[in-house]
């Protein structure tokens, strides 16, 4: 009995540091042009036609992208995985579960999913890690847009819940750590 209550109280705290965050809003409109595209190595290789911004634009990469921003407007709950409330990593589960992968549940360990790739390479889809307390990955975002080389991601803050935000803002350039690439 001592070992659960144990390891209920690490993974609360894991939880915890998952998305401790201020928010700051962006409005965005994403120009879309029509790119052939294909699907991503984690299913059957098909191509179809979807329109985006500046790079291919996977069927994988819109359903993503389309599932997260069901989501704008929710509020932030902590450890929250519903339309009711979300925070950043149940954000990330939601939108990926959208298209069959799942996710760990906390930022951290989120950023250990997919393979690292420079911050100028990132696309649409893409997740891009910060440090906002302490000295672990504990925000997370899912890039929406890169237009101009600024880029955009949607995330959940703690103060505005569910929205899209500027990585050229002072408050998520000082904190970015890492970019990664699941799909």
């Amino acid at each position: 009995m001592k070992w659960s209550k144990f390891y209920i109280l690490l993974f609360s705290l894991g939880v915890l540091v998952s998305c401790g965050t201020t928010g700051h809003v962006v409005n965005t409109t994403a120009h879309k042009h029509k790119k052939k595209t294909s699907v991503a190595k984690t299913k059957k290789s098909k191509n179809s036609t979807y329109t985006h911004s500046a790079s291919p634009y996977s069927v994988e990469v819109s359903s993503v992208l389309n599932e997260a921003k069901r989501y704008l407007g929710t509020p932030y709950k902590y450890g929250g995985t519903t339309k009711s409330g979300l925070d950043c990593s149940g954000l990330v589960i939601n939108a990926f579960d959208a298209v069959g992968v799942k996710m760990p549940r906390i930022s951290r360990d989120q950023a250990n999913e997919g393979k690292e790739i420079r911050l100028r390479d990132v696309q649409e889809g893409d997740l891009v890690f910060f440090k906002t307390s302490g000295s672990n990955i504990s925000h997370v975002g899912i890039v929406e847009n890169v237009k101009n080389g600024e880029i955009f991601f949607i995330h959940s803050s703690t103060s505005k819940g569910v929205i899209v935000s500027s990585l050229e803002e002072t408050y998520w350039n000082k904190r970015f750590v890492k970019a990664t690439r699941v799909l």
